[in-house]
């Protein structure tokens, strides 16, 4: 008799929650939406948001993940963290979406290989300026990987992250490769500041405002 048990990685994924909201950020935003949030992050940014998710959660599998997704009927999703790519799986969670006939989108921070996802997925890219803490660790080889569709965002903190991304945005011709958004730090940056800056400097980037922290606030969940 066979008493070995599979691994309870094989075919899941640990979930942190997956939740209806409104999309607050990138080129969906405003759109109604699921949220996938996976659990864990190899990152400890200063202005992290969702620390919550770095920890527990609940393992999935993969079928009832997809299934949990198409009983809110919405047509976008978004599969976020912590880092999602953290978990090596999530990768065909993105395909299954995909062929479920969703619009899906990745929001990952750059640090990780962007190399296996589907090119079906909408990859919005967070590259980490100074003030995140963790700029050392942008994997700029995924700027190959990136196309028209996708999305490049910077969160920024600050006159010194403004100034880093202006540099990272002439240095690498990003805004020739996809969509440049550029998304103040929640109580840190005044929106109005940004934007200033970013039309005295004529950038050719989109300036981003988490709709969703203007509509529910820090509640997390929306």
């Amino acid at each position: 008799m066979n008493t070995q048990h599979p691994s309870p990685q094989a075919g899941r994924l640990r979930v942190s929650e997956i939740f209806h909201s409104i999309q607050g950020e990138a080129d969906a935003v405003g759109w109604p939406s699921v949220f996938v949030r996976l659990t864990g992050c190899p990152l400890r940014c200063t202005w992290c948001d969702t620390e919550y998710a770095f920890q527990g959660g609940q393992w999935m599998t993969i079928d009832a993940i997809v299934g949990t997704v198409t009983d809110f009927g919405a047509q976008h999703v978004c599969v976020t963290g912590g880092e999602p790519l953290a978990q090596k799986r999530c990768t065909v969670l993105l395909s299954r979406l995909c062929d479920a006939g969703h619009e899906v989108s990745l929001e990952t921070s750059g640090a990780l290989d962007v190399s296996a996802v589907d090119p079906r997925v909408r990859k919005v890219m967070d590259l980490k300026a100074p003030g995140s803490g963790e700029s050392e660790r942008n994997l700029w080889s995924n700027l190959e990987h990136l196309g028209p569709r996708d999305q490049l965002k910077f969160v920024l903190a600050g006159r010194e992250d403004y100034e880093w991304a202006c540099a990272s945005l002439a240095e690498h011709g990003l805004a020739q490769r996809c969509m440049v958004l550029f998304s103040p730090v929640h109580g840190s940056l005044q929106p109005r500041v940004l934007a200033e800056w970013m039309l005295a400097d004529r950038l050719p980037v989109r300036l981003q405002i988490q709709l969703h922290k203007q509509i529910w606030g820090e509640v997390p969940g929306h």
